[in-house]
């Protein structure tokens, strides 16, 4: 299955282009976040050697090395776990 990076509804589309977004909440699809070479911490975040430096990884681009990863839903909503755990070790800032 496919996802959005920011909000993991199902993509159903056969083909993603670059200014494509997402229904439910209008991320664009065709970003470093929703490819399937998107690696934080490589170079460029990324295992493509030759795809060009992005510096907005959440941002409609046009890389031709973009494809769609089918593992975009596992990364989504770790930031608001992670947050979830500070919360609850030192109590919700106000």
């Amino acid at each position: 299955m496919t996802a959005c990076y920011r909000c993991a509804t199902e993509i159903r589309l056969d083909r993603v282009g670059a200014r494509d977004v997402c229904s439910k909440c209008h991320a664009w699809l065709h970003c470093c976040r929703n490819c399937e070479f998107y690696s934080p911490g490589a170079h460029n975040d990324c295992h493509e050697p030759n795809a060009e430096v992005v510096a907005d990884k959440e941002n409609g681009n046009f890389c031709d090395f973009f494809r769609l990863g089918s593992v975009a839903a596992a990364g989504a909503g770790k930031s608001d776990d992670a947050r979830a755990k500070l919360e609850r070790l030192f109590g919700k800032k106000s």
